[in-house]
């Protein structure tokens, strides 16, 4: 059986805090971890956040700064990262109105393990890539 690295809790932390879920009527269908994480793992959100990590950053800056992103996207995924608390949306009385999108200290509280992540991926991408290729060969 794998066992999860240590974290800021450790392991017996995160044990007590399923044990206290499952105490809670923990519904595995309702899983706030499985819930989180799909929100912050959707499509676009990863990129969303490492664009507007150093400093915020304006709709169009970031249309400019992802391609592949229609406007809908965009703004859905936005939408979804303030509704989270993820991001702070900023409207500045301009002509045309200006909308700023910044990290909040929920959101900078992510990038940390969000970024582990990144590294793993660039140091491990190739290896997965690999054991796709033969699994998809046999």
């Amino acid at each position: 059986m794998t066992t999860l690295p240590e974290s800021n809790l450790g392991a017996g932390s995160r044990r007590a805090r399923i044990a206290a879920w499952q105490a809670e009527g923990f519904d595995p269908h309702n899983c706030p971890v499985r819930s989180i994480l799909d929100q912050i793992t959707a499509k676009w959100t990863v990129l969303i956040l490492l664009e507007v990590q150093e400093e915020p950053k304006r709709f169009n800056m970031l249309l400019r700064s992802l391609p592949d992103i229609s406007r809908r996207m965009l703004t859905q995924g936005l939408r979804d990262l303030e509704r989270n608390g993820l991001l702070r949306r900023t409207v500045f009385d301009t002509r045309p109105p200006g909308v700023e999108y910044a990290l909040t200290e929920l959101g900078r509280a992510l990038m940390t393990p969000l970024l582990a992540l990144v590294d793993w991926v660039a140091a491990n991408r190739e290896s997965v890539y690999d054991s796709r290729r033969r699994f998809d060969e046999q």
